[in-house]
């Protein structure tokens, strides 16, 4: 059966080609996809700033436990954003157990912006060696990382930004070793400093000579309540590190887009194949007349597609690699992805490719051969020379179960709204393009008796061969409507939500911001800098806030949502958050605001309860006391900075225009280093910047999806024109001109382009508006006129291009050399 199969490839190569692009294309996307999956999933972050220590106590995560209806318990863990802490008060406890040789505590103070302030004690922890001068012994002394230095030496001064303040300290040595940039006060300093009092960012044990590190582990496990007690190779999960961030980043974008180009290949393979047998049906008519069992036709054909994919797999896998090193390389100069995060080669991801790219090409190879090897030997040529003029009745049916579920889940993202709202409306956006694949021979007859008129009308005679062209090969049209709606369909939806997420964060920042101007301090702005703006004359407020994030249990998950940490006393004459429910004058510890989408979301009413966890783990049960629409200007959680803690990096001024105004807030903002004065439209821009930034990685996967289903598109039509070659040679004998031919195909692309524009053009309205109108509230989505125009005029060009150029080419040949039996 191989070698039967690799001869009619052989002898129709022409019939695999669609098949063996659109398999190429997935390998590679797959195959990419894949190498970020399995890079995130199996990174490990090496032990470096614990490297020595034989248990490290440390809370990097927090779980929730949900019990629900059923009795059924669930545990959802999440990374904490910030990094949690643990008790210092943990460290004695900890000394008291048998098989301690030794404790110490590690703070975490942060130092400019981009070190880590410790105690000189947990120099040992890395460990970190002198390589000249002493250790500190007096408060105001510091020993520093030779790698941050600077060239400074033991008996230089060197002024250090600490909780939003520049403090001078004496250099009284350098240090080197594995872990990151530190600075190293004396431990009664470092703990005097710490950014929580009395919670250190970890605890490392070292244990005496011959215990057991596992039964200490244990009996410290009982003592540390939700922190974790890692082992020394485990340790580096207790590293606030970017590494892991990136690691969850690159699951997410793999895992998302992989999942939504897998079911693209299905469409799109299962869609080439079976036009391929079915322009081939002469072929196989014959195999079958010639005593072939309808088992062997069904394994000749899915080894055809088997040997395609093979070629296909040997192709597009190395192209995929190649094509993960490019995107691992704009990730990391975009910012997404730190330059030294680990990389795989993909051993996993590249077999796993291969493998579904085989498996999705042998079952297309088995759906197409269904209905060609179920003939009986005797209706062979008969089934091959004409169009089967019934698609089937459980294609029906499936087609209106298909259009019945699409026509729920757009009920369901009318009425819901959220996160809800929008998986809905992207599991109609699939549901739709479905129904349309499985009712497309009826769609396109009822749309040639609709167009029959029209068609008449416009092109005369090759109006009339169209609109009988279509009546009468309304099957063989079907994955050609198909494909067309595949592509307005993806590219009017998925693409202009990016435009109108965009859109709407910067129209709501600039309508809810009435400051005038603030004042930014990445590193953060101590609260005597927030006391010195508020002192200044004409000043009528100034509200400290500070980006955070809080982690909310979801369905047996833990979901981290965008938060503000604000001062309530004066936000509402700087901020308006376009509060629909409750007050915002009501927030204050133990309360929050929260946006209409979340609260939709999570089905949270005013008034409500709710267990939170803060970016750095701390449990916060909160009243809902302001439910407020500018949610994506703003963030989704309003909470009061005196519940949050920590210094401000935002201070909104609100003020008039002033130049002695703008003097004495350049002059604060000039004595506490690391902050900047920014007018409004400055920090509006500023959003903007930030929104493109991440919508660029979005748009460059979206692209890739969108461009596949183009590819898909062009491969069918030109299948689909080339098959053409006796009935346009039957017609020109017959005395048809070529003149009339073209126009004849101009007509029927422009029936076919017409249904799938106002199919696609429909389905993607629905699922944008569906969308737009969960994140935002507006029910009319924005569509930029460029983009509709590049939409509907790219689905022209490629109609018009993908069929004409090959007509034109069949029409270059005298008719008599194909009108024989070839197909």
């Amino acid at each position: 059966m191989i070698t039967l199969a690799a001869r009619m490839l052989r002898h129709r190569p022409g019939s695999s080609v669609a098949t063996l692009i659109a398999l190429t294309l997935g390998a590679l996307i797959l195959t990419a996809m894949g190498v970020l999956v399995e890079s995130g999933l199996r990174y490990h972050p090496a032990p470096a700033r614990y490297a020595a220590a034989d248990l490290v106590v440390a809370r990097p995560d927090t779980t929730f436990t949900t019990k629900q209806f059923d009795g059924e318990v669930y545990r959802s863990t999440a990374v904490l954003p910030e990094g949690g802490t643990v008790p210092a008060a943990l460290a004695a406890r900890i000394r008291e157990l048998p098989g301690v040789a030794a404790v110490t505590v590690d703070e975490g103070i942060p130092v400019d912006g981009r070190m880590s302030g410790r105690g000189w004690s947990s120099a040992a922890l890395t460990p970190y060696q002198l390589t000249t001068g002493v250790a500190p012994q007096h408060r105001g002394e510091v020993v520093l990382d030779e790698a941050a230095a600077g060239g400074a030496q033991p008996g230089d001064r060197v002024d250090l930004l600490i909780g939003g303040e520049l403090r001078p300290y004496l250099i009284t040595g350098l240090a080197t070793g594995s872990g990151p940039a530190a600075v190293f006060f004396t431990d009664a300093e470092a703990a005097a400093l710490a950014p929580r009092n009395g919670e250190v960012t970890a605890i490392g044990v070292d244990a005496a000579p011959g215990a057991d590190v596992t039964e200490l582990q244990s009996r410290i496990a009982a003592l540390a309540g939700d922190a974790r007690v890692l082992t020394g190779g485990d340790s580096g999960l207790a590293e606030r590190s970017e590494d892991r961030a990136a690691a969850g980043l690159l699951i997410q974008i793999g895992g998302s887009f992989g999942g939504y180009v897998v079911l693209l290949i299905v469409f799109v393979v299962a869609a080439t194949v079976g036009l391929s047998v079915r322009h081939r049906r002469r072929d196989l008519a014959l195999v079958r007349a010639v005593a072939a069992t309808p088992g062997q036709v069904r394994r000749m054909i899915m080894m055809e597609s088997a040997l395609v994919s093979v070629v296909a797999g040997a192709i597009g896998v190395p192209a995929g690699l190649a094509a993960a090193r490019w995107l691992t390389g704009e990730l990391t100069g975009q910012g997404f992805l730190p330059s030294s995060f680990p990389m795989l080669p993909g051993v996993i991801a590249a077999p796993a490719a291969f493998l579904i790219v085989l498996t999705t090409a042998v079952l297309a190879g088995l759906l197409a051969a269904r209905r060609v090897a179920g003939i009986k030997p005797a209706e062979a040529l008969g089934e091959a020379a004409i169009e089967p003029a019934d698609p089937g009745r459980k294609r029906l049916i499936s087609g209106v179960i298909a259009l019945v579920a699409a026509g729920s889940a757009a009920g369901a993202a009318v009425v819901a709204g959220g996160q809800t709202a929008m998986g809905a409306a992207l599991g109609m956006l699939y549901l739709f393009v479905l129904a349309v694949a499985l009712l497309a021979p009826w769609i396109n007859r009822i749309a040639a008796r609709l167009l029959d008129r029209p068609l008449r009308a416009v092109f005369g005679t090759s109006g009339y061969l169209a609109s009988a062209n279509l009546r009468a090969n309304a099957r063989g049209t079907a994955t050609v409507l198909t494909s067309l709606v595949l592509a307005v369909g993806f590219g009017g939806s998925v693409w202009f939500l990016q435009n109108n997420l965009e859109r709407q964060a910067v129209a709501e920042s600039r309508a809810g911001l009435l400051a005038s101007r603030a004042v930014v301090a990445p590193a953060g702005l101590s609260s005597s800098a927030v006391a010195e703006l508020r002192a200044i004359p004409s000043v009528r407020a100034v509200t400290p806030s500070r980006h955070t994030s809080v982690i909310v249990p979801l369905m047996g998950d833990a979901e981290t949502i965008a938060a503000r940490a604000v001062d309530p006393a004066s936000l509402g004459e700087t901020l308006d958050l376009g509060v629909v429910e409750g007050s915002i004058g009501e927030l204050r510890d133990g309360t929050a605001a929260v946006s209409r989408t979340q609260a939709s979301l999570f089905g949270w009413d005013l008034g409500d309860e709710v267990e939170m966890r803060l970016g750095d783990g701390r449990s916060a049960e909160v009243r809902i006391v302001a439910i407020y629409q500018r949610g994506l200007g703003f963030g989704d959680v309003m909470l009061p900075l005196s519940q949050v803690g920590g210094l401000s990096d935002e201070v909104l001024i609100s003020a008039p225009a002033s130049a002695s105004v703008d003097t004495a807030v350049r002059d604060v903002a000039a004595a506490h280093p690391g902050s900047a004065v920014v007018d409004a439209t400055e920090l509006t821009g500023g959003l903007a910047r930030d929104l493109a930034l991440s919508a660029w990685l979005n748009r460059l996967l979206i692209a890739v999806m969108v461009g596949y289903a183009v590819v898909a598109a062009a491969n069918t039509m030109v299948m689909a024109a080339l098959a053409r070659r006796r009935e346009l040679a039957m017609l020109r004998l017959t005395g048809v001109t070529k003149r009339q031919i073209k126009r004849m195909v101009n007509a029927e692309q422009a029936g076919l382009l017409g249904t799938a524009v106002v199919l696609g053009a429909s389905i993607a309205g629905l699922t944008l508006s569906s969308v737009v109108r969960a994140l935002t509230g507006n029910p009319v989505p924005y569509v930029p006129a460029l983009g509709a125009l590049t939409v509907l005029g790219g689905a022209a060009i490629l109609a018009l291009a993908t069929t004409v150029l090959p007509i034109a080419r069949l029409l270059r040949t005298p008719p008599v050399e194909h009108i024989g039996i070839k197909e």
